[in-house]
């Protein structure tokens, strides 16, 4: 049993647990469905629940088509659901497995674009650019357009936006597709 820290009462541990709860998912549905006449439904959820605690990591797996993407993104709040609850407690960087990134901007405007999205001032922006690009190696890629990286240094640039704010809850839809080794072990 846990105490308060204002009055060092006891408080239960479902309560302290809960404060601790950045996700937490019930009963989550989705169906994609087709414009088209004569084209089926496809049920990807039904009913999927998880809850996440600050400090655990926690892996969704199951096999191709499962709807583990289609989970995250809802988690991220990209996708909507059709049914089920979603409660967020702080915030959340989203690393895609396809990099949504506009293609005309270089490295450091995207972060710029990202930062300012996030709330972040100058200051905070730049010294999370220095500390990413350096830890990940593609510095000397700052000024290029996105469009023109290879697509390991695209993902480098989606994983960096999804880090630099510093996020409580940390969505990696299979972060390190086209990482070089070095990159790999960096991450």
């Amino acid at each position: 049993m846990n105490t308060n820290r204002s009055n060092g009462e006891p408080v239960e541990e479902t309560e302290s647990r809960a404060n601790d709860v950045v996700i937490r998912a019930k009963a989550v549905e989705k169906t994609y469905s087709s414009m088209l006449p004569f084209t089926r439904t496809v049920e990807v959820l039904d009913g999927a629940s998880l809850h996440v605690e600050r400090g655990q990591i926690v892996g969704i797996m199951g096999e191709n088509g499962s709807g583990k993407s289609t989970l995250m993104g809802i988690l991220a709040g990209i996708l909507d659901h059709d049914a089920g609850n979603i409660q967020r407690a702080g915030s959340i960087g989203w690393c895609p497995q396809e990099p949504r990134l506009y293609e005309r901007l270089t490295v450091d405007e995207t972060f710029d674009l990202f930062g300012t999205a996030y709330g972040m001032s100058d200051t905070e922006i730049t010294d999370a650019r220095e500390w990413l690009t350096g830890v990940l190696d593609f510095e000397r890629f700052r000024d290029r357009q996105i469009r023109n990286l290879s697509g390991g240094n695209r993902q480098k640039v989606n994983l960096s936006v999804a880090l630099m704010h510093q996020p409580d809850l940390l969505l990696l839809d299979e972060p390190y597709t086209g990482f070089d080794w070095e990159t790999f072990l960096a991450f």
